[in-house]
């Protein structure tokens, strides 16, 4: 597969200028660049979900028009997006074959395809249930659902878009098997990622695009991780952060025995944990053993079935959000469209989201938005987010820039806890690692950071001691510091090493 000289506008913008690159059979290529710099876009068009404004698309040095998904999946192009599409109610079973059903008269056949299915599976080691709901699968058995749609299709070209981000160390070493077997098939892949560690492991070359623009193509053999890093951002990234001493005896953050329940079911189960002054700490586990209710429940936005949530000295299990934020916590979500922003408002609103209702951002109901865009416009320029104006609707702002929004609203209001919930998911390592070094900052300076991510480098890199959630529970907690990825993503799968211990101290 080979795109010649392609280049995509939006009006007078440029997502792509006037980008070459091939993929040749049998070879895993990795698509590198920050939010924002085109590789989306890029990899759309060659989906056939958008056309180039111009260029050309080759295969098999054969130029195509590509009118869309269907004529792309036809030519054997398969994409594996980010957020899978599949339909939760279906089995698994209906969901590959979906679109492209084997018929039997008028009736679908279910067992000719389950046949051909179980061939694939059997081919390239992907275990999986045909009978299963898929709302009833993890989150890497949907991604093998997902594969297995592409391999069904027969695709020659596949394309992952940040395959990894909420997989199980065990689970992303199984798709890398996958890629291999695929390469090994003659089979080509093309993966969007943003973890240097994964393109080292398995990619054979590396495109960098900045700005829309191709900025290198290297062996990834030959390539070391800092130096694909700097070509990335345009300067060179700090891997490590500094961690000051700090005094770690005061408790700021106390839970006990804390059960939530959602529409009768116990999602979060005799949990307790405590988090000290100037300390991080990590809560690892397998998206859907509870974080997401367990930060609900601090954070005010789920009623408490039993326990306590103490907040240097006050009871919070019967407060409400602001109520809770105005005592200290300050939070920063795992999904910031849809809970982190309001997206019509501009830049300068979101910023004062905690304040607004409060002088001098208003008066007598009345806001003061002299003020407001003042305060936006310091916040702006003290936390680097890249605006044109504080009165841009915050829409428009690409994906880091508006995890930084979030990051400068929640850091600025100085609350003595921070949670931080997958804080870096799906940014850039140049956001990455200035919203590390904010996390960072806050544990310097005395306060307490609960951070819940699923990127086991980012919790073993930040946190002073980590616990491990499975089923609503905390099933071991660990030192980072003498604990390997692959050891915790074992207690993130339910296995507990005699070595671990229970709880929180």
């Amino acid at each position: 597969m080979e795109m010649r000289h392609i280049t995509k506008q939006f009006g007078n913008y440029k997502a792509n200028n006037d980008i070459s690159l091939q993929v040749k059979r049998g070879e895993i290529l990795a698509l590198l660049g920050e939010n924002g710099a085109g590789k989306s876009t890029l990899m759309g068009m060659l989906s056939g979900l958008l056309e180039p404004t111009a260029g050309q698309i080759m295969i098999s040095g054969q130029a195509v028009k590509l009118a869309g998904p269907r004529a792309a999946k036809r030519l054997g192009i398969g994409m594996v997006h980010q957020h899978f599409m599949l339909i939760p109610a279906f089995s698994v079973l209906e969901n590959i074959i979906l679109g492209d059903e084997p018929t039997q008269g008028l009736k679908i056949n279910y067992r000719k395809a389950a046949q051909e299915i179980k061939i694939l599976a059997q081919k390239y080691h992907l275990e999986i249930d045909l009978q299963a709901k898929v709302k009833d699968i993890t989150v890497g058995m949907q991604q093998r659902v997902e594969i297995m749609k592409a391999l069904y299709r027969k695709a020659n070209v596949f394309i992952f878009d940040e395959p990894t981000a909420a997989l199980t160390p065990q689970e992303i070493e199984q798709l890398i098997k996958i890629f291999r077997a695929l390469a090994a098939e003659g089979k080509s892949v093309i993966f969007i990622t943003h973890k240097l560690k994964e393109i080292k492991e398995v990619a054979d070359r590396c495109v960098v695009i900045r700005m829309g623009k191709v900025v290198a193509t290297v062996q990834v053999n030959e390539t070391a991780e800092t130096s694909l890093a700097e070509m990335m951002v345009g300067h060179q990234v700090k891997f490590t952060v500094a961690k000051k001493e700090t005094d770690q005896t005061k408790r700021i953050l106390e839970v006990k025995d804390l059960t939530v329940e959602i529409h009768g079911q116990k999602k979060v189960e005799n949990l307790s944990l405590t988090v000290h002054q100037g300390e991080i700490v990590g809560v690892a586990g397998v998206d859907g053993n509870g974080q997401s209710e367990l930060i609900a429940a601090l954070t005010g936005l789920t009623k408490i079935k039993t326990g306590q949530v103490v907040l240097n000295g006050h009871q919070l299990q019967h407060k409400n959000a602001r109520q809770i934020s105005q005592l200290g916590i300050g939070c920063i979500p795992e999904d910031r469209q849809q809970v982190g922003l309001i997206l019509p408002l501009t830049t300068a609103e979101n910023l004062m989201l905690k304040n607004y209702y409060r002088r001098p951002a208003s008066k007598y109901g009345w806001l003061n938005y002299r003020m407001i865009n003042q305060r936006g416009r310091q916040l702006i320029k003290d936390f680097d987010i890249r605006t044109q104006t504080e009165k841009a609707p915050v829409a428009d702002l690409s994906g880091g820039n508006q995890q930084k929004v979030i990051v400068a609203r929640e850091i600025s209001a100085a609350p003595e806890l921070l949670i931080a919930a997958n804080p870096t998911r799906g940014i850039d390592i140049g956001a990455i690692e200035y919203i590390h070094e904010k996390i960072t900052e806050q544990r310097n300076l005395g306060h307490g950071v609960l951070l819940v991510s699923f990127e086991l480098d980012e919790i073993l890199k930040l946190s002073d001691r980590v616990v491990v959630m499975h089923a609503g529970q905390i099933v071991g907690e660990i030192d980072p510091a003498t604990t390997t990825s692959e050891e915790l993503g074992l207690l993130m799968a339910g296995k507990v090493p005699t070595a671990s211990k229970s709880g929180g101290r």
